[in-house]
Parts: C-alpha cells; structure tokens; sequence
C-alpha cells in the first residue's frame, strides 16, 4: 500500500498500521478499556441525515470561520497530540507547515516533541498550546512564559486528565516515553526498520517542554498512564482553571467540556472556547461522544462561548454535520496522526486535502455557499430506539 492508494483517513489508518511497530500503532489507535466511547465518536455522526436544497447557486463557496479571533481556512483545527516524533520522525513540523499550507488552527502538546519556541518561529498560522496543569508549579509558569514570549495564539486547558484511562492495549505492549525495548515488542521494531533506522539515527528523542523540570518522559522511561497519575494535578478545580486563564491573559479554551453544566461553568469564568471531547475515548469508557452532546450544550450556551467539536471525525460530511448542529468548527487527532505516521508531512497534506475537497463537495450538494448558513434545520435526526 503506498500513499496515493489512501482516499479517505481508515486507508491512512490501514498504511500507518502497515509501517509502524505495533506498540507505536496502539497507542495511537487505542483507547480506555472496551474502546466502546472511541468506536461511538464516530459511529455517532451515521445517526443523522444531511438535508439538501438544491438550485441554490453554489458556483462560489467560502469554507472559513474564525477562532478564537483568528481565520481558518477550514472549519478544522488539528488538535494537539503529544509524543508525534515517536510516530514519524518529521512530528510537529510536519504537522505545522501542512497547517500553514492549509491556513489552518493547530495545536501542539505539552508532551510535544518539539518545543514551544521552535514551532513559535516556524509558522504565522494561529497556533494552540494545550496545557497539562502540573504539580509543578515551577513547570506550569514556564510553559506559559513560553507561549507568551513565542506569540501563541491560544491556551487549551485540558479537563479531563487528572488520572489516566485505563489503555489495555498500552498495558500490553509496555509502550512508554521514550519507547522502550522490551522483550515482548523486540521483534515488531525489529521488522520495521524503517521506523528503527529514523528512531535511533536521527533527532535524539525529547519532550521540550517538560524536560527543563522533569526527567519523566524524556530520561526516564515512563508510561502515559503512569506520567499522568504521578506528574498532573488531581486537585485541579475551577478557581485554579480560572487563576490560569487570568495568568495566561490570551484566548483561553477548555478541553473535555461534555456536559451542558460545565459549559455554563466555561461562560462564567471567562472562557472564549469550550472543547466538547472526551479524549477521543482514552479517559471515561463508556461516554457519550461529542456530537452526540452538541446540541444539548449549544441550547445551554449558543452564541456565549465558540464551541469547538473534537473527536471521531474521519469525513468531510461530518464536519458540516456538526456545524449544522451548531458547533464553530470541529478538532480532531487521529484524523492527521495517521497520514503522519503513514508518510509524514505529504501524508498529512493529502489527508487535509481529502477533507477540504469534501467539505466543498458536500456544501455544494448542500446548497449552501458559507460555513455561517449551516444550521440546525439542515438535519434529521433518526430515533435510535
């Protein structure tokens, strides 16, 4: 399988298994326990129709919205993810000049593996860095010292990681950061040498962001799991997300917003943008999906707060779903780290590419010319029962 053989994400999913040792895979494509919310992320979006109007003039179209002040080309953002040189040796700089060739918002992780400044000084594009509130209170001030200095555009707190979902699979083959030979996954590196060749050869393996206050990730070998339940602050609570956007004094976005009570929570600190997402179903197995939460949270606070829904998304068709349901615009992970993993940059481009030619095909057949005219009365919702 090559890269032109992909026309959709599940063919970059298929090449990215096919190229990667398996440990690497599974931790992208894995998720919490039974993986039942990670399937429903997707699943969720065959559960309403698009409604066409045709005869409606649809020779010109504009696909943009704005963000949290800041134009996008697409109404996409590729969400922040961590560790992506362990996928592809080109990581975030693949992922930022496909973004900036898009003129699309992106985002990169506190458990980046490039840092802060570098991704800073690469791109002009609006740029979102997600925030893991530490114990650290040291690490915490620097990260925002950081973004400050390197003009990002964004600040996305992350909600709903204060313990580690249970990720069986990441149990299994003993993944941690940076990967660790073991003997149970000795022979799937082994046959990918390819990835081992760029792995051991090329940019020693680092997490920029962390590694000038904590040797966890970088020097000492751990888990995601066990990084979370040792390094992130269980205690996290409103004041202190509200102390954060105060500190960070920019756009200020919550990450993991599910629930149309915690929406109005995000209004009333002062929040410009909620994430409905559930961490793309590696948390709480057995949550609802984004989507199928978007209509009860835009009733709560519609036209207060941009919101943003993440996760499950593999179509063009799904993303003007969710705008006709009344979200600003849709993030997703997976939808790029596979075309990453699979080919880097050019495999991310082409998968951009591929959704951007749906989105168009697909408001045309709509019969609609601007992003802003998707709207609730262009779906049908079918009865699950």
């Amino acid at each position: 399988m090559r890269l032109t053989n992909c026309h959709n994400i599940e063919d970059f999913r298929r090449l990215a298994k096919q190229r990667l040792p398996w440990p690497v895979f599974d931790y992208i494509d894995g998720a919490a326990d039974d993986e039942i919310t990670k399937r429903r992320n997707t699943d969720a979006y065959a559960d309403c129709d698009l409604v066409p109007d045709v005869l409606a003039g649809v020779a010109d179209i504009d696909t943009s919205v704005t963000i949290m002040g800041r134009k996008s080309a697409l109404p996409l953002i590729l969400s922040p993810t961590a560790l992506q040189r362990v996928f592809h040796w080109q990581g975030e700089r693949a992922v930022a000049k496909a973004a900036e060739k898009f003129g699309l918002w992106f985002g990169i992780s506190s458990l980046a593996t490039v840092s802060i400044e570098e991704v800073g000084a690469m791109v002009s594009t609006p740029k979102m860095f997600q925030f893991y509130y530490h114990k650290d209170r040291g690490l915490n001030r620097s990260m925002i010292a950081r973004c400050k200095a390197a003009k990002f555009d964004a600040l996305a707190l992350t909600v709903d990681t204060i313990v580690s979902g249970k990720r069986e699979r990441c149990a299994r083959s003993g993944f941690t950061s940076p990967p660790r030979f073991t003997p149970s996954s000795a022979l799937s590196y082994a046959i990918k040498p390819r990835w081992a060749l760029d792995y051991l050869f090329r940019e020693k393996f680092a997490l920029p962001n962390l590694d000038t206050h904590v040797t966890e990730g970088t020097g000492n070998a751990v888990s995601i799991a066990s990084y979370f339940n040792s390094m992130l602050d269980v205690g996290m609570d409103w004041k202190m997300a509200e102390q954060l956007r105060e500190d960070w004094g920019g756009a200020f976005c919550l990450k993991g917003i599910m629930s149309a009570a915690d929406a109005r929570r995000a209004v009333e600190i002062g929040a410009d943008a909620i994430m409905i997402s559930n961490h793309g179903g590696r948390q709480l197995d057995g949550s609802r999906a984004p989507f199928d939460q978007l209509p009860e949270i835009v009733e709560a606070v519609g036209g207060e707060i941009e919101i943003i829904c993440d996760g499950g998304i593999r179509r063009g068709t799904h993303i003007l779903k969710a705008l006709s349901a009344g979200a600003s615009c849709v993030s997703g992970g997976r939808l790029y780290l596979y075309a990453l993993a699979a080919a880097g940059q050019p495999g991310v481009e082409r998968a951009i590419g591929l959704l951007k030619d749906e989105i168009e095909r697909g408001m045309r057949l709509l019969g609609v010319t601007s992003t802003d005219q998707l709207n609730s009365n262009r779906l049908r919702w079918r009865n699950r029962l």
